[in-house]
């Protein structure tokens, strides 16, 4: 009796580990296909100065905030670009999230030039996604010295994270990332 429901557990634990297998195997799958489409996203952004004077030709005004859109007037020459952004993150703060952008040490002396010489002024922040964008214009209200461009963006969450993916696969594909970092960690230091 003893042998025979031995016999029995063993056919019973042998076919839930196959059905539990096809199971993992199935969504490990999809997980696949969903992180290989990840890896194929894109995005750029473009950080603007706001300039306080009409010059012509060189400045223009842009809407920022689709709900109650705010015209500010920018430089048309953006100061930063994807080109030398090292890490992107959407990180939880009171009240919601928010968009970190963390750049190389080129971009770090930029931010920390412009934050020092225009302080009061703000960044304004054009992404392209699925969506091309004006994201935010955050005041420099602060010397900004470790290269770090926090701004809540006019996005939502998956908006967010779906720029944020295809911003860090654009740092991994120029050089300024390593690829093991390619999925931030939630609301974590860089």
């Amino acid at each position: 009796m003893t042998l025979s429901r031995r016999c029995f557990n063993l056919y019973l634990a042998g076919g839930l580990t196959a059905c539990l297998g096809g199971l993992l195997v199935t969504g490990c799958s999809t997980t696949s296909s969903e992180e290989k489409a990840h890896k194929k996203e894109a995005s750029s952004v473009r950080v603007y100065l706001e300039e306080r004077f009409d010059t012509g030709d060189k400045t223009t005004l842009v809407p920022i905030y689709r709900a109650k859109p705010i015209l500010i007037r920018i430089n048309k020459t953006p100061v930063l670009d994807e080109g030398h952004l090292e890490d992107a993150r959407v990180v939880d703060v009171v009240g919601g999230f928010a968009v970190v952008l963390k750049f190389d040490f080129h971009g770090t002396l930029v931010l920390e030039n412009l934050s020092t010489a225009y302080r009061g002024r703000r960044l304004a922040i054009y992404g392209t996604f699925t969506d091309s964008r004006w994201l935010g214009a955050p005041i420099m209200n602060r010397r900004i010295t470790d290269g770090r461009l926090v701004f809540t963006p006019d996005a939502t969450r998956e908006e967010a994270h779906r720029f944020v993916r295809g911003l860090n696969n654009v740092a991994i594909k120029l050089g300024n990332k390593k690829e093991s970092s390619a999925e931030p960690s939630k609301g974590g230091a860089f």
